[in-house]
């Protein structure tokens, strides 16, 4: 790790950290709030996705469907309108959208084959995007004059990582760069993000050969063709068996950093208190070690 103890980190003048963990356990907020406060740059890795990597992708998708209304497609032709999308640190809506979900088009619904092929681009944007963060914690410095980093990761990060392996690219390079604080969540906790997902289900990022088992299966257990899968259906039913899955991959990435609890995430109220948290953390690792 970057900081050795609890007193290295407390001392740094330059603090750095990535956060990672099931999206809807405290990422986002940590970071906005030390953004706030001052002194801290957000390096939000889905917003940077829908942005460098993945903006064109979902522009286009935009001018697709807009290209199948005459009016519009009038003014495309000749360049009287512009279209792009609006995504931001909080809303990530053009993303999700673009990754849509398989199943039946009468329901929004993409063919199997198209959504893996937005599903493989969304992974290699993923990690090109992590790859940059080394460049964006100089940037922040010599550009903006911040002295802390923080990296509000994708909740899909350990899906494109292999955290057994010692020399996996990506989390070798991070680990360098940045100290990796795993948010763990409880039984609650995932009990509430099932709830909450199964509300208002929107796509997300997964392995193929997972997301392959799990249409396999579903479509099974339904008896339906494709075209005949309901796509909220299938991405409720996955995202339940993915945080299972999710949850052994989270616990391995933590070996290479540390872990606070979402219970304690929920308590900070300021950089005080995060740099009392992070504190804390690197000490219990330090003693279990």
């Amino acid at each position: 790790m970057i900081y050795a103890t609890a007193a290295d980190w407390r001392a740094a003048e330059r603090k750095r950290v990535l956060l990672f963990g099931m999206s809807g356990l405290g990422k986002t907020h940590l970071a906005s709030m030390l953004r706030t406060a001052g002194g801290w740059f957000h390096y939000s890795v889905d917003y940077r996705i829908g942005t460098r990597y993945m903006g064109e992708y979902i522009a286009d998708n935009f001018k697709r469907e807009a290209m199948k209304v005459p009016l519009l497609r009038e003014l495309l032709m000749t360049d009287s309108v512009y279209i792009t999308s609006n995504i931001t640190f909080d809303n990530l809506a053009p993303l999700s959208t673009y990754l849509g979900k398989p199943g039946d088009p009468a329901k929004g619904g993409l063919p199997f084959a198209e959504y893996m092929r937005r599903q493989t681009q969304h992974r290699e944007a993923e990690i090109a995007t992590m790859h940059d963060t080394a460049q964006f914690i100089t940037r922040s410095e010599d550009l903006y004059g911040y002295p802390h980093f923080m990296c509000d990761s994708s909740g899909s990060i350990c899906e494109v990582v292999d955290p057994w392996d010692p020399a996996d690219p990506v989390l070798s390079r991070l680990a360098q760069n940045l100290l990796l604080v795993w948010i763990k969540g409880s039984d609650a906790h995932t009990a509430e993000l099932v709830r909450r997902f199964d509300r208002a289900p929107k796509p997300m990022y997964y392995q193929p050969h997972f997301l392959e088992r799990m249409w396999g299966r579903h479509r099974a257990e339904t008896g339906l063709e494709e075209a005949q899968v309901d796509p909220d259906s299938f991405v409720r039913w996955t995202y339940a068996q993915a945080l299972a899955h999710r949850q052994p991959r989270y616990a391995a990435m933590a070996d290479w950093g540390v872990t606070v609890t979402a219970e304690d995430v929920a308590q900070v109220r300021d950089a005080a208190g995060f740099d009392d948290l992070i504190s804390r953390a690197i000490a219990c690792r330090t003693a279990a070690t």
